[in-house]
């Protein structure tokens, strides 16, 4: 297993390690990316059944821990291709948040608008289920019913969707 870069809190490298390794107090990183469409549709994907983290779980369409030799936008284009087969991507920066609850991790978050079919999406069968895109309002009234169906910090991370 390779090994992900291990930050302080100014995600400043200070070690790497591997990720079955990692002890609460370890900040990490990880690269997310939100994908709409002209129609402003967001592309959710579920997480796998056989995820550590979060199985079965809805959230933003690709989502990955930077690995050691990489920074975050070469993982979110890496991951991009690996989990959906999207290629050639050039996806906006948008903020970083920190999530400090049961992981510990800056996330660098990302946008790419594209108009594909959603049968377009190639996707990588141990990482996501399935995807489906979805309205910003639609999203809104599932995450209120239904939060349990969405990874811990959804609410927060779609905050941050509408305000950007």
């Amino acid at each position: 297993m390779s090994e992900i870069i291990i930050v302080d809190n100014n995600d400043k490298i200070i070690w790497y390690k591997s990720i079955n390794s990692l002890k609460k107090d370890d900040i990490y990183r990880v690269s997310a990316l939100w994908i709409t469409n002209s129609k402003n549709e967001i592309l959710l994907a579920k997480r796998h059944h056989t995820k550590s983290h979060h199985p079965n779980k809805w959230w933003p369409a690709v989502s990955w821990t930077i690995e050691k030799w990489e920074n975050y936008i070469n993982n979110i284009i890496k991951e991009t291709e690996e989990e959906i087969w999207l290629k050639n991507i050039k996806p906006i920066i948008w903020p970083k948040t920190n999530t400090n609850n049961e992981y510990n991790h800056f996330t660098q978050w990302f946008l790419l608008r594209i108009d594909k079919n959603i049968d377009e999406f190639i996707l990588e069968k141990n990482e996501v289920e399935k995807v489906k895109r979805i309205s910003v309002k639609e999203l809104e009234k599932q995450f209120k019913k239904q939060q349990e169906n969405f990874v811990p910090g959804m609410g927060k991370y779609f905050e941050l969707f509408r305000n950007v």
